[in-house]
């Protein structure tokens, strides 16, 4: 799933520091929002129904997620189950779940879906740090695509002559303050997902 690039905000929206300011934390309130939905689907050795949040089903003429479609539990540690609402849909499902890249392999006896989670190997394991690396870099480039267009609508606010020259230099620091605490936060996730994926139950 590709990291979705905030809408870059006309430069001329705003009045004040304020207004930037506000934009560009919920801006990067969403990419690290974005960052913990795309990590969710990505394997670690335990079962957990997050792991099906990418998968959509070919259901009554359209793509559906999984869970619109079904309920979904951990009995126990390495099996999730899925109850469809309507049994005519498990082929669908099972289908979906088969055809996804998660290697995983379900079964039905007709009513419900059994989907085991087998251990990860060594190498599946490096293949999805790989995998939460690029995505981790994704979101870092989110992170700062927002800055750009806060600093950009910071320095119009100056040419516009509605703040100062020292207004618009605390504001460009302040940007960068946050930039640095959001950056952190998306490390801080990587570095704890990637303990989840590489820990051997």
């Amino acid at each position: 799933m590709k990291q979705e690039q905030p809408n870059t905000a006309p430069a001329g929206a705003f009045q004040t520091v304020k207004d930037v300011e506000n934009y560009a934390r919920a801006k990067m309130e969403k990419v690290i929002s974005g960052l913990e939905h795309e990590m969710a689907s990505i394997r670690t050795g335990r079962a957990s129904i997050n792991l099906f949040d990418g998968i959509q089903v070919e259901a009554y003429g359209s793509q559906m997620p999984i869970n619109h479609l079904a309920t979904l539990h951990v009995p126990e540690p390495s099996m999730i189950t899925i109850q469809p609402y309507d049994v005519s849909q498990i082929g669908a499902i099972e289908k979906a779940i088969r055809a996804s890249d998660l290697g995983l392999n379900p079964s039905n006896d007709g009513k419900l879906i059994r989907v085991p989670i087998p251990a990860l190997t060594e190498e599946r394991r490096k293949d999805l740090v790989k995998h939460l690396h690029h995505v981790t870099e994704e979101h870092r480039v989110g992170v700062r695509n927002v800055r750009r267009d806060a600093n950009e609508a910071v320095k119009k606010l100056f040419k516009d002559k509605l703040i100062s020259e020292d207004d618009e230099r605390r504001a460009l620091d302040e940007i960068q303050k946050m930039t640095d605490g959001y950056i952190a936060k998306v490390d801080q996730l990587s570095r704890i997902k990637e303990k989840d994926i590489l820990e051997v139950k």
